[in-house]
């Protein structure tokens, strides 16, 4: 059991350290098994620091932990060479196995869109790399919940790790490949079948868990695949795999823009005349379910509140109530000016708009801050809503869809709380980075440091009127602000 081999491990330290001459007794059996199963239960309440002290014990264990371990994901081309960036050249994944876990991580990176020949043409002059791999690197980094560091990244530290770089400027919902008549290749829906495909020559087909994951645009990326993954692997007898989806800042609303302009560019464009040409221009793809809702309407789709509902695998969203890049397309530019009142009234009903599109989502993360994109910072676990993490309400989320196959319930978006689990994790205060453990705010121009108090004076924002507005006295609401409560 895992108890006596950690004993077993303390115990031959001992020896070691008072017989250096003597050979390990048993050095065959610990190299040969890769993991060996632990029973969390008894530790649940300190799981940081349990499993940083495991890790801790491992590497005492191994005499090769004096040298650093080559944690970094590696670059692969997809095979199928038919499956490719917008360019033509070769899509491909960045993957860092981990050969005793049975979990699988496949995050889609984000970074907008183009939606007709001109904002391509400036994206592939500005923005290449998310329309081409001539220039990618041979080696990536994980951050956040892509770190092989169990102090960066508590519980999905240990899983095989798959990047899957964005260059396909379609949300990840293209299937049209590049012809004499096209200038572009959209295949976003293709390129993520495609490395399911490869992987499951590489350790995917025996996972009890694949998380499709993605931030910005990759998170939109979740919700319209997660599906087509579960799918794709039930239709080749991978029944045993529960795939499910965590969809990062990719939860847009196709609100009105708070001023009007024409669709120039990506970013003035408004959301939803951007998905209704991008659409066409792609030739996307959306969930079965959700066209069958939306025929001839299936722009709406790309819009977390209308697709969730249709869809079948359990998706978790992390959401800030601020997005940075909903406020960019809804015109409002938060440079170094103090905003107007009816930006800032904007601004609020924006954060109510969004509370309420989140109302029936079973599991999500949503703090009330000015951000855009959460589950790759380094500093991810700091950020908590009703002081829980969100490393920690994706392990509760986890233990309830373990805990709902155990009661043989299905595919269902219906979970039973487990103990001191909460997994509706949204912040009531209704204004940007009320809560004190947003992300640190910096001022556009001169990259100071700002805290609560003066950003929101910084944006326009009285103390008095407020206050009065809330019927308390000015004294009142800057504890309030300070505390974040």
């Amino acid at each position: 059991t895992g108890r006596t081999a950690l004993r077993g491990g303390r115990a031959q330290t001992r020896r070691v350290q008072q017989q250096q001459q003597t050979p390990p007794p048993y050095r065959e059996r610990v190299e040969g098994a890769e993991s060996f199963p632990l029973d969390f239960t008894a530790v649940e309440g300190n799981m940081d620091n349990f499993v940083v002290q495991i890790k801790n014990l491992a590497q005492s264990l191994y005499p090769c932990s004096a040298q650093k371990l080559d944690q970094d994901m590696k670059l692969h081309f997809l095979k199928n060479v038919s499956v490719t960036c917008n360019d033509g050249s070769p899509a491909g994944y960045y993957i860092k196995e981990s050969k005793g876990s049975k979990r699988w991580l496949l995050f889609l990176e984000g970074g907008w869109y183009c939606f007709d020949s001109q904002t391509c043409e400036s994206r592939y002059e500005t923005m290449r790399r998310l329309m081409s791999s001539t220039k990618w690197p041979l080696t990536r980094t994980g951050r956040g919940i892509l770190s092989p560091q169990p102090e960066e990244n508590p519980h999905w530290w240990n899983a095989n790790m798959v990047f899957i770089p964005y260059c396909s400027s379609d949300v990840w919902s293209g299937a049209t490949p590049k012809t004499d008549q096209s200038d572009y290749a959209f295949m976003g829906s293709l390129i993520i079948k495609e490395v399911v495909n490869e992987l499951l020559t590489k350790g995917l087909e025996n996972a009890k868990v694949l998380l499709l994951a993605g931030s910005s645009a990759g998170g939109t990326g979740v919700l319209l695949n997660v599906d087509q993954v579960a799918e794709q692997l039930e239709t080749q007898g991978y029944t045993g795999v529960q795939v499910r989806g965590l969809a990062d800042s990719g939860w847009f609303l196709d609100n009105k823009q708070y001023k009007f302009t024409d669709c120039l560019d990506t970013i003035s464009c408004a959301p939803t005349e951007a998905i209704k040409r991008g659409i066409r221009y792609w030739g996307g793809l959306v969930p079965e379910s959700c066209r069958q809702a939306h025929v001839g309407e299936e722009w709406n789709c790309f819009f977390g509140y209308k697709v969730y509902p249709t869809l079948k695998s359990p998706v978790f969203v992390a959401q800030w109530l601020f997005d940075e890049a909903q406020l960019t397309v809804d015109n409002i530019h938060l440079t170094g000016q103090p905003i107007h009142e009816g930006q800032w009234r904007y601004i609020q009903k924006l954060g109510q708009e969004l509370r309420l599109t989140l109302r029936d989502v079973t599991a999500m993360f949503a703090p009330a801050c000015l951000s855009h994109e959460l589950i790759t910072r380094a500093d991810w676990t700091d950020i908590r809503v009703k002081g829980i993490s969100l490393p920690r309400a994706l392990h509760c989320w986890d233990r309830s869809l373990h805990h709902n196959l155990h009661i043989n319930s299905s595919h269902s978006h219906v979970t039973p709380p487990v103990r001191g689990c909460l997994l509706q994790l949204i912040d009531s205060c209704p204004w940007p980075h009320c809560n004190p453990s947003c992300p640190t705010i910096r001022d556009q121009l001169t990259g100071q440091e700002m805290s609560v108090i003066q950003f929101l004076k910084h944006m326009g924002f009285d103390v008095q009127k407020m206050a009065q507005q809330q019927g308390m006295e000015p004294k009142k609401l800057l504890g309030m602000l300070n505390n974040g409560n």
